[in-house]
């Protein structure tokens, strides 16, 4: 028999703090590993090792097959959407020019009724049952029915837009990126398994560091080399292009969704446990 204890008292009306603990009650919180983080050399649409990699100007850093495609297929679909806007307004035009011509007809018709005909215009010529219809609040028959107009959808936007920012992106403003491989010497097994430095301090490039690129030249430095000495000598260290403050593009890093900004990497999990029954309703954020 066991005894009587906080933890096995299970009759109350209210849940101890051992079952709230068991049940997963109240915030839970795991940090990411690395597996959930998108490594600096992989692409934002194919999620793989980049190849001839190229940039926004926001430094999501793309496949240039793979932002080519993304661009092209943007642009279909602008001109698929811009034809049925084109046809949508066509035919609400025809629509309403045939609205006029019947409107017309009709006003003829009872002009001709009123003025040539033998009854008197101040007569009513309706029958009872057609008065009885229209009077008739009688939403299922066909007369009585509403008539639903179609709205004009606003045009379609004619911009593609970055996959990965959502902010206008047009293949002019793309660059060219090149990070420095590190040689070791050895011939590797997988031509995709590459390590890349920086050319200034020779520092490997990881998650763990911010990176910047120049615009100009593409040329990719850690952001300490670029604050030290691409600023103050305002020239690309590799090439000796010249650069300004306005070239300098951070590249991205990180995950999807609330970690894709590289910052907030760790998750949490809210659970509100239900009456009564044990479990919870679960809701991730």
């Amino acid at each position: 028999m066991p005894q009587r204890h906080s933890k096995n008292n299970n009759d109350l009306g209210f849940f101890t703090y051992d079952e709230k603990r068991k049940l997963g009650y109240g915030t839970q919180r795991e940090r990411l590993g690395k597996d959930s983080i998108k490594p600096f050399d992989a692409c934002c649409l194919c999620l793989k090792p980049f190849i001839e990699p190229m940039s926004c100007l926001k430094g999501h850093v793309f496949c240039k097959e793979c932002i080519l495609e993304g661009l092209l297929s943007q642009k279909k679909d602008i001109q698929r959407k811009l034809a049925a806007h084109a046809s949508q307004r066509n035919r609400q035009k025809q629509e309403h020019e045939n609205t006029l011509m019947l409107q017309k007809a009709r006003d003829l018709n009872l002009f001709d009724q009123q003025n040539h005909s033998a009854i008197p215009h101040s007569i009513k010529t309706t029958s009872y049952e057609s008065e009885t219809l229209r009077s008739m609040k009688a939403f299922w028959l066909p007369s009585a029915t509403p008539e639903a107009y179609r709205r004009l959808e606003p045009s379609p936007s004619t911009d593609t837009v970055c996959p990965e920012g959502n902010e206008k992106l047009r293949l002019k403003s793309l660059f060219r990126v090149h990070f420095t491989e590190y040689d070791t010497g050895r011939k590797r097994l997988n031509t995709l398994d590459k390590t890349y430095i920086c050319p200034s301090c020779k520092v490997t490039l990881t998650n763990t560091a911010s990176l910047v690129a120049l615009s100009s030249c593409g040329h990719v430095f850690c952001k300490k080399c670029a604050d030290n000495f691409v600023v103050i000598d305002r020239v690309c260290l590799v090439c000796d292009r010249p650069c300004k403050e306005k070239n300098r593009v951070g590249l991205s890093k990180g995950g999807t969704g609330f970690a894709g900004h590289g910052d907030c990497l760790e998750a949490v999990d809210f659970r509100h446990l239900g009456s009564g029954t044990g479990l919870g309703l679960v809701r991730n954020t």
